[in-house]
This record gives structure tokens, C-alpha cells and sequence, in this order.
């Protein structure tokens, strides 16, 4: 039956991938010189949305994208895309504000993020949100992450997977706009000419074959290092041996072309672990299953955190528990109320009991104690006050349908440190002047997040500045 259960997830993430390869136009080069108005390097939700954008305006493009197939990380992302103010909010009575979305992130970032880029990211988030679902993106539900004072992630109905929403989404609107996106093309180098202004981009096509690019500008959106140990490590010894939530192409190659350019970094010690990976592979567990109410236990079966506290609050948490693992508990209850959890019975990535007792011992953890932490837990829920650890919000009380437990350990997320980058996403030098012609968005930027991201903030953050990025590099080479 596993096996049964291994094969339909393999099975499904074939499909998936064949559905996502390429953008329909993808091609390897037919000679050794190619001319365009922009290039954009990185096909992920970035990429996508400056590609678009910059086509909304009139600039022909072409995407290269390293991987098989589109999407990178955003592909993975499971949460939601934060917002404020959107008309989704409205329809639900959510009153949110972008100053709140700001205070928030500044406060959920130790205050470290740069006051302009995260002005310009709350400020801009709801048009996100927007533009997606007039490009046919489902958004309608609206649920809390981490360090969030207001429910503002948005995700497809019943909370589905929102990165996979999102890359169906804007792959449909690159392919309706006939956008060369080259997928299997690696970008080498950006080339300058002795001024110093961007020329051109050296690339390897499918076949292995070096050809170049003649363009004007450059928008880099190739994701952060969080894939890449030796990277991650050497801004950071403490995560050495860590595993990685991250796809295999997060590799930093992308902030390594922009230093030999002498772009400036910002932050790059500054490197988030997600709290719920699955110990044994980094798969990662989304956020949305602890905002929809599900807590944390220990082999004690005591909570020992707020579990929508910021991911680097949360994380240590758990690491300071035996054997740096602990577990998320939900019932029926958070289950039907989040369909990404689906996945995660299917993969039998679960302990599953018949009741809180039934589930203790499979887990060899005390039934009586746990059993007292559910009871515990309900009357927090009843009373709207979380004695013991001050979360806010409890959106569910346990009920008496079966009890479902994963074990979690932190694993490297994401990297908040990158590109210099200003409102305009223009990388900027060591001296702090634009290199021209050269512009950035998404995780391989730095400075936005500051000292932790809060859940939902990176899918903002991709389509606000890929947005940017796209309309600016295209009003620059016109």
C-alpha cells in the first residue's frame, strides 16, 4: 500500500513537471549571437512576472532558466501571498492596513530590513494580488501565517498550495504573450561594455553550446543560495550538516554574477530555517497547517512554543528539544479545513490514531499527558486566551475524529541577504550608483526581509519587485 501511495505522488510530480516545462516558445539557440531588449535570468515567480510586465509595456524579451522546467522555488511555496487591503480581505471583513503589513515585517525582521523596499512591498502588495487573479489566479481564501497581526495570505479555495497556483498562473499569461522563455539555458555571465554599462548575457543552450545575447538590460531573478551548503555555510558555520527546504537550482549563481560586476551585498549572514521539515528528506510542511490550528508537541507531549511565532522564534524551539525534532499535531478538524494537508497523508507522512490516546502510544509518548496538552489546548481556544505561550490566534478547537502527528525538524529556507537593490530594483554598486541596465527582484535580492522573513512575504516580494523590475528595464531600453 505505501508503495501504492510512493508511486501516485511520483506520478503526480511527473505530470506536473510536464505540465510546467518550458513556456511553449522554449528553443535552444540557433546561432552564436541573439538580440533582445531585456533578458531575464531565473524563471521563477520573479522571472515570470518581470517577463510579463516587461511585455505589457512593449519590450521583447527572453527567458533563460536553467532548470527543465519553470517555476524554482516558487513552485514549492505552499503558504500564501500576504497582502493588505486586497478586495479578498474586504469580502471577509479582514481589516487590515499596509501599515500594519509594514510594522509587521519590520518587526518580524528585528527591524533590519530597509525601510523604503519594505514600505514599497506593503504599499504594493494588494495590486499584486490583484494582477494575479485578473491573470486567473484563485486567491479567494484568506488565512494567518507567522508573525502576521492580520489574516493576510492569500491562497486558491480551501487552501490549497498557492506557488503552484501562482507559476500555472503566469506560464498561461507568458505563453499567451508569445514570451521566449528558454528553459535548460544557462546564463554564464553578463557581459558590460567599457563604459560599464550592461551589453549582453553569455549563455549555454540546451545542447551545451555557448552562444550570446545582445540586450540593453538585464533583470536577475535567480533565487537565492539556500540549495547550495557551502554557500549558506560560509556565510553561517552554525548551519553546517543542516538539511535544505530548497530546490536544487538555489545555488547563489545568480549573486556570484552580479559581485563580478561589483554589485553590492546586503545581509548575506542573514539566513532563515524553516521549523516544520520532514527530518528525513527537508520536505517542508507549510506554515498554513499551524495557522489553521494545528500545535507542536515534544516526545513529552507538551507544547513548548507559539506556533505562529516568527520561523527563527519557532525553530530555535524545537531545537532545543530532544533529539532537535518534535512534532506537529492536528486532528480532522485542521485537516478538512486545509486541503495541502492531503499531500502529506498521502506521502504517509503521518502517524495517524483513532484518538489522542490511540496516537500517544504510536508516538511511545505518555497518553495521559498528552491527552491533558489537547485539553489544555481547548480551553485556550474556548476561553480566547493562550495561557501558557500567548498565541493569538486559535482558530479551532481538537475534536474527536482521528489525530494525525509529523515529525519536524528546522531546515534552511530562505536567504534574505543578497543584491543591493533600490525602489527603482536597480542594483547598485559599491558606491552605491545603479550599474545601468541592470536590475534585480525576488530572493536573489537582499535587504527587504531584514533578520527573519515572516510567511507569505517572499510570493509578495516576487511579484512586487518582479513587477518593477519588468516595467522599469523596459521603460530603461526604450
Amino acid at each position: 500500500m505505501k508503495i501504492k501511495k510512493l508511486m501516485s505522488v511520483v506520478n503526480a510530480a511527473i505530470i506536473t513537471t510536464t505540465v510546467l516545462a518550458g513556456c511553449g516558445n522554449s528553443k535552444p539557440a540557433v546561432s552564436n549571437s541573439v538580440k533582445t531588449d531585456i533578458v531575464v535570468i531565473g524563471a521563477g515567480g520573479a522571472g515570470l512576472a518581470a517577463a510579463v510586465e516587461a511585455k505589457n509595456v512593449g519590450a521583447n524579451v527572453i527567458v533563460l532558466e536553467k532548470m527543465p522546467m519553470v517555476g524554482g522555488n516558487t513552485l514549492r511555496a505552499t503558504g500564501g501571498i500576504n497582502a493588505a487591503g486586497t478586495k479578498f480581505q474586504k469580502a471577509n471583513k479582514i481589516n487590515d492596513t499596509v501599515e500594519k503589513f509594514y510594522n509587521d515585517t519590520m518587526k518580524g525582521g528585528y527591524n533590519k530590513g530597509e525601510p523604503e523596499l519594505v514600505k514599497l512591498l506593503a504599499e504594493k502588495s494588494a495590486e499584486a494580488v490583484e494582477w494575479l487573479a485578473d491573470l486567473g489566479a484563485d486567491l479567494t481564501d484568506v488565512g494567518r501565517l507567522g508573525g502576521a497581526s492580520e489574516n493576510r495570505a492569500h491562497r486558491p479555495t480551501g487552501g490549497a498550495d498557492v506557488g503552484s497556483e501562482i507559476v500555472k498562473t503566469l506560464k498561461k499569461a507568458a505563453e499567451e504573450k508569445k514570451i521566449d522563455v528558454r528553459t535548460m539555458n544557462t546564463a554564464l555571465e553578463i557581459l558590460k561594455d567599457d563604459k560599464g554599462n550592461v551589453k549582453g548575457v553569455k549563455a549555454l543552450d540546451k545542447e551545451g553550446k555557448e552562444y550570446t545575447i545582445d540586450t540593453k538590460a538585464v533583470v536577475l531573478t535567480t533565487g537565492g543560495f539556500g540549495g547550495s551548503e557551502e554557500m549558506f555555510v560560509k556565510y553561517n558555520e552554525n548551519l553546517k550538516g543542516f538539511g535544505t527546504t530548497n530546490h536544487a537550482g538555489a545555488n547563489g549563481d545568480g549573486i556570484i554574477m552580479a559581485e563580478k560586476l561589483g554589485a553590492e551585498l546586503i545581509q548575506m549572514e542573514e539566513i532563515q530555517t524553516h521549523p516544520t521539515a520532514v527530518p528525513s528528506n527537508g520536505f517542508m510542511i507549510t506554515e498554513a497547517v499551524r495557522g489553521n490550528g494545528a500545535i507542536l508537541i515534544n516526545r513529552e507531549g507538551k507544547r513548548f512554543t507559539n506556533e505562529i511565532g516568527t520561523r527563527d522564534v519557532v525553530s530555535k524551539a524545537v531545537l532545543a528539544q530532544k533529539e532537535n525534532t518534535a512534532y506537529l499535531l492536528f486532528d480532522d478538524n485542521v485537516r478538512k479545513s486545509l486541503k495541502a494537508i492531503e499531500k502529506y497523508i498521502d506521502m504517509e507522512l503521518a502517524v495517524v490514531g483513532d484518538s489522542v490516546e490511540d496516537l500517544a502510544k504510536k508516538l511511545s509518548v505518555d497518553p495521559a499527558a498528552l491527552k491533558k496538552t489537547v485539553d489544555n489546548y481547548n480551553g485556550y481556544v474556548k476561553s480566547k486566551k493562550d495561557a501558557e505561550f500567548g498565541r493569538a490566534d486559535m482558530p479551532r478547537e481538537f475534536g474527536n475524529g482521528k489525530y494525525y502527528a509529523i515529525e519536524i525538524k528546522p531546515a534552511v529556507h530562505h536567504t534574505m541577504g543578497g543584491i543591493k537593490i533600490n525602489t527603482y530594483t536597480e542594483v547598485l554598486n559599491k558606491s552605491g550608483q545603479a550599474i545601468k541596465g541592470l536590475y534585480a527582484a525576488g530572493e536573489v535580492t537582499g535587504g527587504i526581509h531584514g533578520g527573519n522573513r515572516l510567511g507569505g512575504n517572499a510570493l509578495a516580494d516576487l511579484i512586487v519587485f518582479g513587477r518593477i523590475a519588468g516595467k522599469n528595464a523596459a521603460g530603461f531600453v526604450k
